[in-house]
């Protein structure tokens, strides 16, 4: 824990050295998120999700109805290449700050970035939307947190 503090204070104090030496490109650098360094072009993108307790079983059977056919079509369309689900193997595995998370990969950036064409999915998938529109209404009540993680594959084979 003190080395964390400590490490975090040197850093700080190197940005402020950087700051007044008037060198603001190389404390943009320090805070700079890693750039992917892999020659692939799929971007990957985790969704995590945190389901209220006593809810997963809903959550997950409203996730597979409404919204994962939403993505496979996305995937048939060729905007991702993959599209995969995940629980925690235990019960509070890890920091057990989420219960449900799916890892969805896009062909490329420009696919990431480019908008979903979500909308008209939705409409050709659930014409009653009257019901669609409710059950991802509640999709989202039992949950206590949602959060995406673009991912930057970073290359250490050189």
């Amino acid at each position: 824990m003190i080395r964390k503090r400590v490490g975090a204070c040197v850093a700080g104090l190197a940005a402020w050295g950087l700051l007044a030496a008037g060198d603001v490109s190389a404390v943009a650098a320090m805070q700079a998120p890693a750039a992917q360094s892999s020659s692939t072009v799929e971007r990957t993108v985790w969704y995590f999700y945190k389901v209220r307790w006593g809810f997963q079983d809903e959550f997950v059977a409203l996730f597979k109805k409404n919204h994962l056919p939403v993505l496979k079509a996305q995937q048939e369309a060729g905007r991702m290449t993959a599209v995969r689900t995940f629980v925690p193997t235990y019960h509070g595995d890890g920091r057990a700050d989420w219960t449900f998370a799916v890892a969805i990969t896009f062909r490329d950036t420009a696919a990431m970035m480019a908008p979903s064409g979500e909308d008209a999915i939705v409409r050709r998938l659930y014409p009653d939307q009257a019901t669609f529109k409710k059950e991802e209404q509640r999709r989202f009540e039992i949950l206590d947190a949602h959060w995406d993680v673009p991912l930057n594959e970073l290359s250490l084979d050189k």
